[in-house]
């Protein structure tokens, strides 16, 4: 039996890991876009193929990530590399702290070039308004 791959919930786990509300997604998909209609749209087993590629655009992931990806298969890998791990667990647990700091940082990183994108666009609007003001 095979299981179907619930697109609207990629598109949540991806949109959060990222740390993007979704208000932002809804900006960056554009005016017909809120957070109401971003929230059904997670609720949808199956997104139409062109709407994937602009929430693939603004989330800067690959379409496939949301077509592909499957939380049990990745839970299955997760726990028989557990299960049949040769290594003594103090070295796979550096190992994957080391791996868990590097994401942390670059998580990070990428939410403080965020805020600037964000702080720039204000600045753009404010910039905007004064020039249509005049």
């Amino acid at each position: 039996m095979e299981q179907k791959i619930h697109q609207g919930r990629n598109v949540k786990r991806f949109r959060e890991m990222l740390g993007i509300k979704q208000e932002a997604l809804a900006f960056d998909l554009g005016d017909d876009w809120n957070q109401k209609k971003i929230s059904l749209l997670e609720q949808k087993e199956e997104i139409d193929e062109n709407l994937l590629k602009a929430i693939s655009q603004a989330l800067k992931i690959p379409v496939e990530a949301f077509q592909n990806f499957d939380e049990e298969q990745a839970i299955n890998i997760i726990s028989n590399t557990f299960d049949n791990c040769q290594q003594p667990a103090s070295v796979f647990y550096n190992s994957t702290v080391n791996q868990i700091d590097q994401f942390v940082k670059l998580h990070e990183e990428k939410i403080a070039l965020y805020e600037r994108m964000l702080k720039e666009k204000d600045e753009m609007m404010d910039r905007l308004e004064k020039l249509i003001n005049k």
